[in-house]
């Protein structure tokens, strides 16, 4: 599953500096790539590196089975592209994923919105082709998906990542790792503390594509921690852009000026939701929306009269730079 519709602003600072001096940091950095990015995880040295890997590899095959809209045979597709209005069945995980992406546009009044796809891609961002629909035609049940109108198409796109990065931190135990920092496309998770047993942490970028310099170093410690921004993936236009994120109330991409979200939960899925969502409601009224529902979570946006951050739900206890 390619997942080139968010923008990652922020790498781990744990698995860099393993990168560089893992006999000093008594970590080992490995890696691949996943959903169109990549992953890496910093490890214990002594921790299996080819164990990991290959656990980490069939979660993503699996993940891109079941939800990549890129994959013309993955059961999302085959989903998509069906016309009739019964129950089709499906994998538990995609019936899990979708039915979180429902809650989670009920929950962010549609912020959220997983029918998005075919808008997404009119504006030259995604795969996913079809009618305008609307989350509430979709059904999910355990084993089951059903649509209301024919057109209705799912992109899951904003939070099978996430997905993916929860079953792979519950994964490395049973392949006998009790401590890592991983890193999916952006997103971070994080098990047990360093080999030097301090926390692990993760450095959170600027919201500038040139810039590549970090805004804040944080320690998630038991939370999932993903951003959602404008400032590396949208189309230029001139002197402006088209950002890839859509607001569903407009049907029209938000604002392409240097911005991004940083959202911590307690799931890497749900992270990715948040921060996609609150990324769509915009600084002011996303940050309200955070603050309201105890929600912590980093805006960040790059104007012409200089940088602007809010903090919210107690974000600023997980920042130790």
């Amino acid at each position: 599953m390619r997942m080139n519709r968010r923008n990652f602003l922020f790498t781990c600072a744990g698995a860099m500096a393993s990168t560089v001096r893992p006999a000093l940091a008594g970590t080992v950095a490995v890696g691949g790539p996943a959903f169109g990015s990549t992953w890496r995880a910093a490890l214990p040295d002594q921790a299996s590196s080819h164990a990991v890997r290959e656990m980490v590899a069939s979660v993503v095959a699996e993940v891109n089975q079941a939800m990549s809209p890129y994959l013309a045979q993955s059961e999302l597709s085959v989903f998509n592209r069906a016309a009739t209005l019964d129950w089709q069945h499906c994998s538990a995980p995609l019936a899990l994923v979708a039915e979180h992406a429902l809650e989670m546009s009920r929950f962010t009044g549609g912020a959220f919105d997983p029918t998005i796809g075919p808008v997404v891609n009119r504006f030259g961002f995604g795969p996913i082709h079809g009618g305008r629909a609307l989350p509430e035609d979709l059904s999910v049940s355990t084993n089951s998906l059903r649509k209301r109108t024919a057109g209705l198409t799912l992109d899951l796109c904003g939070i099978a990542k996430g997905y993916a990065l929860d079953r792979i931190i519950e994964g490395l135990p049973a392949v006998g790792v009790e401590a890592a920092l991983v890193e999916l496309g952006g997103e971070i998770r994080t098990l047990g503390h360093h080999p030097d047993g301090r926390p692990w942490q993760a450095g959170i970028e600027q919201p500038d594509a040139e810039s590549g310099m970090m805004a804040h170093i944080v320690a998630p410690g038991n939370m999932a921690l993903a951003t959602s921004g404008t400032g590396r993936q949208f189309v230029r236009l001139g002197q402006g852009g088209v950002s890839h994120l859509i607001d569903p109330r407009t049907a029209r991409p938000v604002d392409a000026v240097p911005a991004s979200v940083s959202v911590l939960a307690e799931t890497a899925m749900r992270a990715d939701g948040l921060a996609t969502a609150l990324m769509v409601m915009g600084m002011e009224r996303g940050a309200a929306f955070a603050e309201a529902h105890a929600i912590p979570a980093l805006f960040a946006r790059l104007d012409t009269d200089g940088s602007h951050e809010i903090m919210t739900g107690g974000f600023d206890a997980y920042v130790s730079a």
